[in-house]
This record gives C-alpha cells, sequence and structure tokens, in this order.
C-alpha cells in the first residue's frame, strides 16, 4: 500500500515530501537550488550539446560514459574533464558543504511527458557512496520501495530546480523510479508532466 499522508489537506507538496523522506535516511531535498534565470541557461547549454539515443529517452554522458548493459564503468570510458558549465554547478553544490567530494561524473537524462525510469539502484561497484540530482523543468513524483514494484512506495515530490541528495540507506538500500504517465497525482492534486530534464552527479570509483 502507498504512503498516505495526504489526510491533512493543508499541508503543501514540500511539506508532504519533506515528512515522508523523514522515513528514507540519508535522503535530502533542497528545493530552490537555483533559480529560474539558472535553470533555463542549463537547459540552453544542455540542448545545444549532443544527445545519445541509445534508450528510450534521451542522454548525455560526461567525465565517463555509463555501460548500462554491463553496469560497468573504467577508464577506457573517460569521456575528458566535466565541461565549464557542469563543473561550476558541481564546485556549487560542493561549496554549499551539500557534499564533501568534487564529481568526476555526470548523465543528463531527458522525459518527455508519458516516459519515466524503472526502480533501480545506482551501480554500486561503480559510483560512490553519494548520488546528485538537479531537476529541471516538468514536476514528477518519484518512488522509493526497499523492493522494485513493491506496494509500500514512498512517493515524493520533485519539484523543478529541487537538488535531491541520496547518501547512505536511499542511496544503497532502497530503490527508486519515476512511473511512466503523463500526469501525477500527489496531495490530492494532479499535475500534468511536461518535458523534464534531470542532472546527475556521481563519483565514479575506478579499479
Amino acid at each position: 500500500m502507498q504512503t498516505d499522508l495526504f489526510g491533512n489537506r493543508n499541508k503543501t507538496n514540500r511539506e508532504c515530501s519533506l515528512e515522508l523522506i523523514e522515513k528514507i535516511q540519508g535522503l535530502e531535498l533542497h528545493f530552490d537550488f537555483i533559480n529560474k534565470m539558472e535553470e533555463t541557461e542549463l537547459l540552453h547549454f544542455i540542448d545545444n550539446s549532443k544527445w545519445l539515443n541509445d534508450l528510450t529517452r534521451r542522454v548525455q554522458h560526461y567525465g565517463y560514459k555509463y555501460d548500462y548493459k554491463a553496469r560497468k564503468i573504467n577508464n577506457s570510458f573517460f569521456l575528458g574533464e566535466l565541461p565549464v558549465w557542469l563543473k561550476t554547478l558541481a564546485q556549487n553544490i560542493y561549496e554549499r558543504k551539500l557534499i564533501d567530494f568534487i564529481p568526476d561524473q555526470a548523465i543528463i537524462n531527458e522525459y518527455e511527458s508519458g516516459q519515466g525510469i524503472s526502480p533501480h539502484i545506482d551501480c554500486e561497484p561503480c559510483f560512490g557512496d553519494t548520488i546528485i540530482s538537479l531537476s529541471l523543468g516538468s514536476t514528477c513524483v518519484m518512488n522509493f520501495e526497499k523492493e522494485p514494484n513493491s506496494k509500500n512506495k514512498i512517493e515524493v515530490f520533485v519539484e523543478p530546480r529541487t537538488l535531491l541528495i541520496m547518501k547512505n540507506e536511499s542511496r544503497f538500500n532502497y530503490y527508486h523510479g519515476i512511473p511512466q504517465r503523463k500526469s501525477d497525482k500527489y496531495n490530492n492534486d494532479t499535475f500534468k508532466r511536461d518535458r523534464r530534464v534531470s542532472i546527475t552527479f556521481r563519483k565514479v570509483i575506478l579499479d
């Protein structure tokens, strides 16, 4: 059964999400991490870069390319330093003391209305103990669960310009995913999905 804490209609979506993530050790939400102008600038950089069509959704890899099928990464997958606009963003996250390292890898995912991503745990041998994701564009609901496709889901409402950080249990013990649908129901409201883009930073583990 899905977690229900929408009995109190006076709670905002943010309040509901913040209350829910208390159930997941190591999960953080930082609303309005960037402003709308910065969001527009990031989308401009992204849309002027080359997209890959290896998956059902479009992606971009920076730093190192990740092999989705083999679930591996190594020195031969090195693409070069992060571009300045990504390096600046990563440095900003670090300087705000939200993380204690500078990421060296980023994957950008584009989700059109109706697209999602299956429940998964990011590759443990490939990446470090912290995953950082900045959401741009549309809202979405992200599910967290101990087992994939469980009936016991914790639903988190992710707004544009929100920085989501997964550490500890949220990183290693919870599957996270986004259902494939064109709208989300949350806190007794319905939110139509539009194009959403995520920038996810990681630290690569090399042999």
